[in-house]
């Protein structure tokens, strides 16, 4: 059986919660796409883990497997494997051999053309987390990409890297008239330099037996009866396909990337449950249009400043803070067809506990239309007017109590606001979020336990 998490928004909706809590009846954890530009955070017995590359399962002693759809930066890759394990756990991490290379040079393009975007006032600065994350992608679909089984054989490495090094030497210098030579840039496009590094990646990957044929690995893991949880990075509105480009990730964290990304058949994922997480509110780290933003007015700009603080929203990876607004129901509509949700989790409800007022956008205005999900570009969706609906708020509670006696405990208004959500996006409430530790959730239905 097979669990696909997917975020509902914009990310940053505590994914790595319901991978955590769930990863526990799952034997393997597979994130499909993105790199270390996905912050996950899981909290157990106090102990908080900020990971952004190992899948969340980790911390639950599974194995975790990054598949061919994900980018990987070694040097992250074993700093966190290294930092699991000076606090007493041993990761079990496979990486797909299909799986990019996230490269130094591809971070220092990334950091460039994002400057030069934001120079530019015809460019888009997207708001990029400045890990080479766009750039692998690209060198990936340009045939012209590192993947990680390259890493084992030197010749192949020292092959791919004269070809394509001098490409990017020629992109800093020539197109941006940056200097490379004397510069910290320097050890970044030297062939010889980076054939030393990777190559010894290359063979702590084969000396840990970590290296495998994603496809083919679960094949035999499933055909062994193992469950599978995908652990989607990101979220819908920032998909590749999906998003509302060019304000975008450059993969697919979509349900659909659950297949294309790990090499299992698009039955496989069909058949198993797909669960969207919700932010009971809405957040963003980076540019683009955000209709329910809280920034219209000094009390809008306090009320934002008073959620951001209470929940936490810092950019995991980038530690910026993250803009704020109410929840957005076009969004999550929008979401859960594109997915095929077959149930939500609602994180961040107690954040929204004792505030004088609660919306919700139920709809947009576009130009003199109502629209009941988002526009197919960020232009439309910027001209987007929120159609508000208010709902009773809720005082604050002993959240921990709650979550010890399930959901009839949660508040009245609570109750009313969830199923709003679920009605409107056709999908049953699996779980409730109230803190941030493993214990601090609702279970309603246990994905893997469904009957």
């Amino acid at each position: 059986m097979t669990v696909t998490i997917v975020g509902s928004q914009l990310g940053d909706e505590g994914k790595g919660a319901l991978v955590d809590r769930w990863g526990g009846d799952a034997d393997v954890v597979v994130r499909y796409q993105g790199g270390d530009n996905a912050g996950h955070t899981v909290v157990e017995g106090g102990e908080e883990y900020k990971l952004s590359l190992v899948p969340s399962g980790a911390v639950r002693g599974k194995v975790g497997v990054l598949g061919n759809g994900c980018v990987v930066n070694p040097r992250t890759l074993f700093d966190e494997i290294d930092g699991l394990r000076e606090k007493g756990l041993d990761p079990d991490v496979r990486v797909a051999r299909r799986a990019h290379v996230i490269m130094p040079y591809h971070r220092v393009l990334d950091g460039i053309e994002e400057e030069v975007k934001a120079e530019d006032e015809s460019g888009t600065e997207v708001g990029t987390t400045g890990r080479g994350i766009g750039p692998t992608y690209e060198d990936k679909v340009g045939r012209r990409g590192v993947r990680i089984g390259d890493l084992a054989d030197r010749e192949t490495l020292r092959e791919r890297l004269e070809y394509v090094v001098p490409q990017k030497r020629a992109l800093v210098e020539d197109v941006h008239g940056l200097e490379i030579d004397g510069t910290d840039r320097e050890d970044a496009f030297d062939v010889d330099a980076l054939l030393e590094e990777f190559a010894e990646f290359g063979e702590r990957l084969a000396d840990g037996g970590m290296t495998v044929n994603c496809s083919d690995f679960l094949h035999h893991r499933m055909q062994a009866g193992d469950r599978i949880m995908f652990e989607g990075a990101q979220g819908t509105s920032i998909d590749i396909d999906h998003g509302n480009y060019p304000f975008v990730t450059s993969s697919n964290p979509t349900a659909g990337g659950a297949a294309v990304g790990s090499g299992v058949g698009p039955t496989v994922v069909g058949q198993g449950e797909v669960v969207g997480i919700v932010k009971a509110y809405l957040s963003r780290v980076g540019s683009g249009p955000m209709p329910t933003e809280l920034d219209g007015d000094e009390q809008e700009e306090a009320l934002a400043d008073f959620i951001r603080e209470k929940g936490g929203e810092f950019g995991t990876v980038t530690g910026r803070p993250r803009r704020i607004g109410w929840l957005d129901l076009p969004m999550l509509r929008h979401a859960s067809r594109v997915s095929g949700f077959t149930g939500v989790a609602v994180n961040h409800v107690d954040v929204l506990a004792g505030l004088d007022e609660l919306k919700v956008a139920h709809a947009y205005e576009l130009d003199g239309e109502v629209i009941e999900t988002v526009p197919a570009t960020a232009e439309e969706w910027a001209r987007c007017e929120p159609i508000y609906r208010e709902f009773d708020t809720w005082d604050e509670v002993d959240w921990t109590a709650v979550a010890e006696a399930g959901y009839d405990a949660l508040p009245e208004a609570t109750q009313t606001y969830l199923a709003y959500i679920a009605e409107e996006v056709d999908a049953d409430v699996y779980a409730v979020g109230v803190g941030p530790d493993r214990e601090d959730t609702v279970e309603v239905v246990n994905p893997y336990k469904k009957q």
